[in-house]
């Protein structure tokens, strides 16, 4: 835990901050030398500096410029009495988070330490992601050639530098996060917070003050007071997965969030206003939801102003390839040789898969494929057992190399024969090798299965 750093030339209120700020589970450094706070920020150990405006050896607006030249993702809280507030103003427009007019109660300081230690954690993490967006999440770098994924990078590209609010459409495991996550990246949005909420996950009775926030004591429980996910996007981008998940009775609270551009929380009386941009997604039909009942046309009118469908990975012709080497380079053996690539047959298995869980089953596979190699390159012994399958029944439906040379009553037995072959190999290694459950599944009798294995050579 980093420190929260008071400085002010009384004691007293030093002491009284350090008490407040301790019960409520912080750690504290106080102190009444303008010097020495400084030198603690240039540690890298403080979260949030909490200094008094008015000090006879270097004032506060001083010290904040020299505190955000060391960290200027450092959070600074003003101190001020009733008759400074102007200065007050200065400071916040100079980079303060915020001003706290002397006296103020234990709730107010917790309060607004809570909001500069959150809003702190986000600008780091959003730091973080948009070094991460730089190599990831930049259009330039979403793996795929396929006319069907350029398509949908054109409307995303210029989604992204409108205000609008976008529905993002498509399967699971196709990439609707990774997409939202871009939009935000290259968004005039981007320096400010992107809030991720998965409207599945949560609980429903949770979900309302993990998303509206609430006041102290608005239920059992509500000790303190708390900012919602929605609050927090504040500047931001706000991405809602799954939201046709989201209940009826917070639809309509959604709905004025995105109508009236404020929010009050459970518990609250006052309006917050808002300034955010709303990115939504879900893998489901959301017009045949609306159609349904289940979801408000009011609802999905505000947040569809743009929708983007993404493609499923099979019909990405070309991309499973680029995707593969893309996997590859990312998991990566760092304990033994490197992997230099694929045997073709891999290659020639991954594309004629169908791929039911899209990109993610892709990257599934090929992490267990890098984890299980024992050569230089990925084998179909590397490969899962339906990918293996994939690539049996996919060599045993091509068409015989005699097709057009034979007569067709000879290519016709021919290529039965194929077809019994690879039908009843898949079939017994999803039985696990189970004759009676084979039969029942193929609805015939055992003697029918033995007679196909002993016709085929099959163990």
């Amino acid at each position: 835990m980093d420190d929260i750093v008071i400085l002010d030339d009384e004691p007293d209120i030093i002491e009284s901050c350090q008490r407040i700020l301790r019960v409520a589970g912080y750690r504290c450094v106080a102190t009444t030398d303008p010097q020495a706070a400084l030198g603690s920020v240039e540690a890298e150990h403080t979260a949030l500096l909490l200094t008094d405006l008015r000090m006879p050896e270097l004032d506060g607006i001083e010290v904040l410029r020299r505190a955000r030249r060391i960290d200027r993702h450092l959070p600074v809280i003003v101190m001020t009495g009733f008759g400074t507030i102007e200065s007050a103003v200065v400071a916040v427009k100079e980079g303060a988070f915020d001003y706290l007019a002397k006296p103020f109660s234990a709730e107010q300081l917790q309060l607004t330490v809570e909001r500069a230690l959150t809003q702190r954690r986000l600008a780091l993490e959003n730091l973080h992601l948009r070094e991460q967006l730089r190599g990831t999440y930049g259009f330039e770098n979403i793996v795929g050639r396929s006319p069907a994924l350029q398509q949908v990078l054109e409307l995303v590209r210029k989604s992204a530098r409108s205000d609008a609010n976008i529905l993002i459409l498509g399967e699971s495991g196709t990439g609707k996060e990774l997409v939202a996550r871009a939009i935000h990246a290259n968004s005039p949005r981007s320096g400010q917070a992107f809030v991720a909420v998965d409207c599945a996950s949560l609980p429903e009775h949770l979900l309302e003050s993990e998303l509206f926030g609430h006041e102290k004591g608005a239920f059992t429980g509500a000790i303190n007071t708390k900012l919602g996910l929605i609050e927090l996007a504040n500047g931001g981008t706000l991405f809602l997965d799954e939201l046709a998940e989201l209940p009826s009775n917070l639809q309509v609270k959604l709905l004025r969030v995105v109508q009236e551009r404020q929010l009050r929380r459970v518990g609250g009386t006052r309006q917050i206003n808002l300034d955010l941009r709303l990115v939504s997604a879900t893998n489901r039909d959301l017009r045949k939801v609306v159609a349904g009942g289940k979801f408000r046309e009011d609802l999905y009118y505000r947040i569809a102003v743009i929708d983007i469908t993404l493609p499923l990975l099979r019909e990405r012709h070309g991309d499973v390839t680029l995707l593969a080497y893309a996997f590859l380079n990312k998991f990566e053996r760092r304990d033994t040789a490197p992997l230099q690539g694929f045997q073709p047959e891999v290659l020639e298995a991954l594309e004629a898969y169908s791929w039911p869980g899209n990109v993610r089953e892709l990257q599934n596979v090929i992490q267990r494929a890098c984890a299980l190699a024992d050569s230089d390159k990925i084998g179909l012994s590397d490969l899962s057992r339906d990918l293996r399958l994939a690539a049996q029944t996919h060599n045993s439906a091509s068409p015989p190399s005699t097709a057009g040379r034979l007569p067709l009553k000879q290519e016709k037995a021919r290529w039965i024969e194929q077809l019994e072959s690879a039908y009843i190999t898949e079939l017994l290694e999803r039985k696990g090798g189970n004759i009676s459950e084979a039969a029942r599944a193929a609805e015939v009798d055992r003697k029918t299965i033995h007679r196909l294995l002993n016709k085929h050579r099959l163990r």
